[in-house]
């Protein structure tokens, strides 16, 4: 692993991706203070956040070819920020350009996970995002080992063969 290279920054790396990008979420709590998710729990709505940097990102490297798919691990019933997501998935990730699946943690008990939270960008580069227990976010590292590219890679197909889609997910 190489946590003395400067991150750059998620568009940064998007602008280099030519094939594919995946993304594995395995936590059930995120950025406990993120205003966004404050004022949905306060109001119920999303009307407070725009979408428009996120699509046009995605959107952008879509247009040139660029797979996006992610999976979330979630334990059941679900937390208030998952239920957060869950509710930002289709105007946020799918209207983007993802694909966006769901698998129960009770599902993914017989998998090999690693033990954070990652993107991998052209199955070579992984993106690990570090966190605090109660979900806020640390620091990022990346590494370029083909080794650990090819245990995030299987894990992340092991976890989107099981998952749901997110048309047919409904959370308990």
């Amino acid at each position: 692993m190489n946590s003395k290279k400067k991150i750059p920054p998620f568009p940064e790396l998007l602008a280099a991706t030519t094939r594919s990008a995946i993304h594995l979420e395995m936590r059930d709590t995120y950025w406990p203070d993120n205003p966004n998710f404050l004022k949905w729990r306060q109001t119920g709505n999303l009307d407070h956040i725009d979408f428009t940097t996120w699509r046009r990102t995605i959107g952008d490297a879509v247009g040139r070819g660029v797979s996006f798919r992610r999976a979330r691990v979630v334990s059941e019933p679900i937390t208030d920020y998952i239920r957060y997501e869950y509710i930002l998935t289709e105007p946020y990730n799918v209207a983007a350009g993802e694909q966006v699946r769901w698998l129960p943690r009770r599902q993914a008990s017989d998998l090999a996970l690693p033990g954070n939270d990652f993107w991998v960008f052209d199955n070579t580069l992984i993106r690990f995002h570090h966190f605090a227990g109660d979900g806020s976010i640390l620091d990022d590292e990346l590494c370029d080992d083909p080794a650990v590219a090819r245990l995030c890679t299987s894990a992340f197909e092991a976890v989107w063969e099981r998952a749901v889609n997110h048309a047919e997910y409904t959370p308990a």
